[in-house]
C-alpha cells in the first residue's frame, strides 16, 4: 500500500501522451506544408500562427472568417474505420460559408479532440485537411491536437476548424441587389455533405437495420462509402463568376436544406419559386425518404436534395453564367426564380 501510496505518477500513465504528440506533428508537416500559399508566415509548431494580408490588392479589404465542425458524420468514419477524407468535410462546411459572403479562403486551422492519440490516424485526418485547404487554396497554418482520455473513448475523436478569407468591401455578398425576376442557377452537391447524419443513421442503420458493408441496389457502392463520400468544395467552382458577372447572392445549402438557407440571402418582400423538376435527386436521398418514410418537406428542410450551393443572377445574365460553368466541366441547372413573397422557399 506504501509503495502504491509513494507511485510517482505520469501525464503519459493519466492517458496523455507527450511523445505521440509529437511524432503526431511529424507526421503531418509535409502535408501541411503543401497548403501553403503566399502570406504564410509560421511554420507548424509555433504558439500562433501568421499571415502576412496583401492589401494591396484591395482598396477596403474585410475580414470574413466562418466556423464549423463535422458533426455526426463522424461515426460513419469510425465504423468505416477511414478517416483521411473527414478533413475535407470539415474545410468544406467553413470555406463554402464565407464563399457565399463573396470571399477568398485564406487560412485554415483545425482542432483535434480525441480519447487516445493515434498518431498515423491524426496525420490520416490532417492529410484530408490538406486535400480540403488545397481545393479551396487556403493553407493549413495551425490547429490544436487534444487528447482527453476519460471525455472520449479510445477510438472517438471530433473535428472542428476555422477558417479567414477577405473580400473586397464594395463586393460583399449579402442578397440586397436581389429583385423579383432573378434566377436561382444551382451547382449539384456531392451527396449528403455533412447534414442530417443523425436522422440517416435511424433511417437506414437503427429502423432497417443496415450496416456500413451493405449494398443496395440503389446504389453503386456499398452504405459506408456512400455515405462519408466528402462534401464538395464550391471555391473553384464559384469564385470566377464573381469577377465576371453580377452574381447578387450565394446560398450554402448546409443544415436546414434549400428551404432554411436560401431565404437567408432574400430582402424583405422575396421569395424563391424552386421547380424540383429541374435537376435529378441522387439515389441516397430518394432511399432514405423511402425507407423512412420522411414526407416531402421534412426532406426539403433537412437534405441538400442533391444541390449545395444556388447562386442568384439576373434574368439577363443566366444564360451566359451557366455557359460560363459549363466551359470549365461545371455542372449547374436553372432551378427557378425570385418573387414576391415573405423571406421562403416554395416548391413545384
Amino acid at each position: 500500500m506504501d509503495e502504491e501510496k509513494n507511485k510517482s505518477l505520469t501525464y503519459a500513465g493519466a492517458g496523455v501522451d507527450i511523445a505521440a504528440g509529437n511524432r503526431a506533428v511529424d507526421l503531418i508537416k509535409q502535408s501541411v506544408k503543401s497548403t501553403y500559399r503566399p502570406g504564410v508566415m509560421t511554420d507548424i509548431g509555433g504558439f500562433g500562427s501568421l499571415f502576412a494580408l496583401d492589401i494591396a490588392k484591395y482598396k477596403e479589404p474585410v475580414l470574413v472568417s466562418g466556423t464549423d465542425g463535422v458533426g455526426t458524420k463522424l461515426r460513419i468514419a469510425h465504423l468505416m474505420d477511414k478517416h483521411n477524407t473527414i478533413g475535407i468535410d470539415a474545410v468544406a462546411m467553413c470555406v463554402n460559408d464565407i464563399l457565399v459572403q463573396g470571399a477568398e479562403p485564406l487560412f485554415f486551422l483545425d482542432y483535434l479532440a480525441v480519447g487516445k492519440l493515434v498518431p498515423e490516424r491524426a496525420a490520416e485526418i490532417v492529410d484530408g485537411l490538406a486535400a480540403g485547404c488545397r481545393q479551396a487554396g487556403c493553407a493549413l497554418i495551425g490547429g490544436e491536437t487534444a487528447e482527453m482520455p476519460g471525455f472520449y473513448g479510445p477510438d472517438e475523436y471530433d473535428l472542428a476548424g476555422f477558417v479567414v478569407g477577405v473580400a473586397e468591401k464594395s463586393k460583399l455578398l449579402d442578397g440586397s441587389q436581389t429583385k423579383s425576376g432573378d434566377v436561382l442557377i444551382a451547382l449539384p452537391s456531392s451527396g449528403l455533405h455533412a447534414n442530417g447524419y443523425s436522422l440517416v443513421r435511424q433511417a437506414l442503420f437503427e429502423e432497417m437495420g443496415y450496416d456500413i458493408d451493405t449494398k443496395l441496389p440503389e446504389l453503386e457502392r456499398s452504405l459506408g462509402e456512400e455515405l462519408l463520400e466528402p462534401t464538395r468544395i464550391y471555391v473553384q467552382a464559384a469564385r470566377p463568376l464573381l469577377d465576371k458577372f453580377n452574381i447578387k447572392g450565394l446560398a450554402h445549402i448546409t443544415g436546414g436544406g434549400i428551404t432554411e438557407n436560401l431565404p437567408r440571402i432574400l430582402p424583405t418582400g422575396l421569395a424563391a419559386l424552386v421547380d424540383c423538376s429541374t435537376w435529378p435527386v441522387p439515389a441516397i436521398f430518394k432511399l432514405l425518404q423511402k425507407v423512412g418514410n420522411i414526407t416531402d418537406e421534412e426532406m426539403q428542410r433537412t437534405f441538400n436534395m442533391g444541390l449545395g450551393m444556388i447562386l442568384v443572377v439576373s434574368a439577363s445574365e443566366a444564360d451566359a453564367v451557366i455557359a460560363n460553368l459549363k466551359e470549365r466541366n461545371e455542372i449547374a441547372y436553372q432551378i427557378g426564380e425570385v418573387v414576391t413573397g415573405d423571406r421562403k422557399v416554395d416548391y413545384r
